[in-house]
């Protein structure tokens, strides 16, 4: 794929099921991975529920898609969308798409757009079923994207949830799967001295976990995540980045900071010889000549005092 400066993407946002709120943060998230050359957001715009739209869609350039409800309990807003897309991919030149919806609607979309040779990016709330999260290339939680020290206008429609606090290190570790994938991501991309590069590690775990995100646990970055588990050692080399390894056995310290840890030993160091238990005493031997001297020499000493 083109680098994201030349990455032309398609979003298409389910307004009935995302608050505007988090369009800023989304759009910047987006340009990560290319260029949004095509912004539409579906829904009916006539209804009271979708009134915080109306700004957003101005301001950032987003195209409202209008479709009526035409009947109650249907939802003709997915109908819409997925349409689109299915136009978009046979007439556009475009490289990929972003999916912003938390409906499992759109499940049977993201694979028929994948099967197309085209990647896709969710976004959606974490009530997002995994059908969904695990059709996509990559899946990103809404939450956080939010700025917990913004005031936002709360929707009417759409609950939202605040960012995601930081984990302590007994948290990281007591998540049994996220220890499995980075463990796992770490055997598959090491070299023979169980180094590995830190880029192609969180690429393997998002190949497994569509949803895999540091900021999932409050890391702003993977190499943040991966140093506060403390079960890995992490190693910054010029030229090479950013390189990881799992810990020997017994080195992993219950606090994490820094590349090596507070009372790891480095690797590679032995401990000092300690003298068994019951070794006998060290007993200072002084040879047969020695001693002669010594004796001569007192008994010329004393002699002379009785002198």
């Amino acid at each position: 794929m083109a680098s994201p400066d030349f990455t032309k993407l398609a979003v298409l946002i389910d307004a009935d099921n995302t608050s505007p709120s988090v369009v800023e943060e989304l759009l910047a998230e987006i340009a990560k991975y290319g260029t949004a050359s095509v912004k539409r957001a579906y829904g009916d715009w006539t209804t009271p529920q979708l009134r915080g739209w109306k700004d957003v869609l101005n301001a950032h350039a987003i195209q409202p898609m209008q479709q009526f409800a035409y009947t109650t309990g249907k939802n003709s807003t997915d109908s819409a969308l997925i349409i689109d897309a299915m136009d978009l991919l046979y007439t556009g030149d475009l490289d990929g798409f972003c999916l912003v919806s938390s409906d499992s609607d759109f499940t049977k979309l993201a694979s028929r757009l994948r099967e197309s040779g085209k990647p896709v990016y969710g976004f959606g709330e974490r009530r997002t079923p995994e059908a969904l999260r695990v059709a996509c290339d990559k899946f990103v939680y809404l939450d956080v994207l939010r700025s917990s020290d913004k005031e936002r206008e709360p929707s009417t429609d759409v609950p939202t949830t605040s960012a995601p606090s930081r984990r302590s290190t007994n948290e990281l570790r007591g998540d049994a799967r996220l220890v499995r994938l980075l463990r796992e991501g770490v055997s598959a991309s090491s070299d023979d001295d169980g180094w590995a590069h830190l880029g192609v590690v969180g690429s393997y775990v998002a190949k497994q976990s569509p949803d895999f995100d540091s900021r999932n646990w409050g890391y702003a970055k993977l190499v943040d995540l991966v140093t506060a588990i403390g079960l890995f050692e992490v190693s910054r080399q010029a030229g090479q980045g950013v390189l990881v390894r799992e810990k020997p056995k017994g080195q992993a310290s219950a606090k994490a900071g820094g590349d090596r840890l507070a009372g790891d030993k480095p690797a590679g160091d032995k401990p000092a010889a300690e003298k068994p238990a019951d070794e006998p005493p060290t007993i200072k031997v002084t040879s047969k000549r020695t001693t002669s001297k010594r004796t001569a020499a007192k008994r010329a000493a004393a002699k002379k005092t009785a002198e």
